[in-house]
């Protein structure tokens, strides 16, 4: 090569949230992976309302790797702002991506108004960018300009969610992959991540980069027990859930539950509207399940329902939950407690000693939530100081991110070629301590990249 390939990291590192990567070749084409909202932290707002520090009309297309807000939540702004290129997903990613981001409007809408200011897109900006959003099934190649071929690799995060194999053309090709956030494999509904393979780059997510997870076994336990204690004690159960496979992976252990008479009947709700459009499209997408999953199905099994089990859809049903007199179980968005239906169910629930809210996902610095994970014994809600006397689990064994053993054994599915890890997705300390492992364990050299520095590959 004349001039090296540059990969530059925008937003998404220091950081779990907010996957923004260019990456730039000898012939100039730029292509992005990712576009996502910065959530959770206190300048999150600050910062997705600044300019992209990129030319947006030099991009020669965007790739997305999944559906999720923290990668694909700042698109309309990029289109907003002068973006005309083509965007690229698998198809669920797209169908996903189209129910998040129409959800998001009202949203920031809400958020902006707390802050006097504008919000950084509305309705029409959102519809804007599905005219230009191509799909590609896993597994086949597409070109991008003249010299990049981009291949969509199985993640096993979320459905439809991609690790992007890029090659960059040349006397000697280079390959780089990016994982977007890896699936906590063997996941419940789906399939494993899968292998890095042949490549001579690699940026991986780092969310759990310092932490392992219970095991299957032992998240089934603590998920159960939280269940029985709080229905003996007459208690609501309350689950922050994400919409997106977190509620689907929780309604499918549920449904085992109940058909096998492991907990007693109670009604279950899922007040989320994304979450019951999610599962719907869920289903439509078995495909794209494990074998095992499939195999359940093909008997005759509806796995994401069962007796007593609502979805609830309207603001009045939402309301209406919390005057059911008696145990019950509800999950409810979001996932980190930033918004969404939950905070008004932890706000009834949280100050009474029977009732059990369950953290079954990471929980952003600054988010709701995380003050919750982490012990607080008073908080605020919509103005109001609240006691927290309910009972606060965490159980991260249901998250749909890889832990650190599983990162590190990710990577050593690489070939020898892999010159260079990029650790990418994750809290400073998390980022760190897995690029030192990998650098320790499997000798291959790793970092935390700087956030807008170019890196020369």
């Amino acid at each position: 090569m004349n001039s090296p390939v540059k990969v530059s990291f925008h937003s998404g590192v220091g950081s779990v949230t907010g996957a923004n990567f260019l990456l730039e070749t000898q012939k100039g084409t730029q292509i992005l992976i990712d576009c996502g909202l910065v959530q959770g932290e206190r300048v999150a707002m600050q910062e997705n309302h600044q300019p992209f520090v990129y030319d947006r009309t030099s991009i020669s297309a965007l790739i997305i790797t999944h559906a999720h807000l923290d990668h694909v939540g700042r698109i309309p702004k990029l289109v907003k702002e002068g973006y005309t290129g083509p965007i690229y997903s698998t198809p669920e990613t797209k169908e996903l991506a189209e129910l998040v981001l129409t959800d998001a409007v009202s949203i920031l809408a809400m958020e902006a108004r707390q802050q006097s200011i504008d919000p950084i897109y509305e309705a029409e900006d959102v519809q804007a960018v599905f005219a230009a959003w191509k799909t590609i099934p896993y597994h086949q190649a597409f070109p991008i300009g003249s010299d990049i071929s981009i291949l969509f690799k199985d993640a096993g995060h979320i459905l439809g969610s991609a690790m992007i194999e890029v090659t960059v053309k040349g006397e000697a090709d280079t390959k780089i992959l990016f994982t977007g956030d890896l699936g906590n494999s063997p996941a419940p509904l789906l399939r494993d991540s899968e292998s890095v393979g042949d490549v001579d780059y690699l940026v991986i997510e780092s969310v759990y980069g310092d932490r392992n997870h219970e095991s299957r076994e032992q998240r089934s336990a603590v998920f159960k027990k939280a269940i029985t204690d709080t229905i003996a004690r007459g208690g609501t159960l309350v689950i922050p859930a994400f919409s997106l496979d977190r509620t689907q992976v929780l309604l499918y252990e549920l449904n085992n539950l109940v058909e096998r008479n492991e907990i007693p009947s109670v009604p279950v709700y899922i007040d989320s509207p994304m979450a019951t459009k999610a599962t719907e499209i869920y289903r439509s997408g078995k495909s794209l399940f494990n074998d095992a999953i499939q195999e359940q199905i093909a008997r005759g099994d509806d796995i994401f329902n069962f007796p007593r089990l609502q979805y609830t859809i309207s603001q009045n049903e939402s309301r209406d939950i919390d005057h059911m007199k008696g145990a019950k179980i509800i999950l409810a968005g979001s996932g980190m407690s930033v918004g969404g239906r939950v905070v008004a169910h932890e706000e009834k629930y949280l100050p009474h000693a029977e009732n059990t809210v369950l953290l079954v996902g990471y929980q952003s610095v600054g988010s709701f939530g995380r003050r919750l994970a982490d012990g607080a014994k008073k908080v605020t809600l919509h103005g109001r100081e609240i006691e927290v006397k309910a009972k606060v689990m965490t159980l991260y064994g249901y998250s749909a991110h890889r832990d650190s053993d599983h990162l590190i054994a990710s990577v050593s599915t690489a070939t020898k070629r892999l010159k260079k890890v990029f650790v990418v997705m994750g809290e400073p300390g998390a980022s760190m301590h897995l690029a030192q492992r990998i650098n320790d364990e499997l000798g291959v050299h790793a970092l935390m990249p700087e956030k807008d520095k170019p890196y020369e590959l």
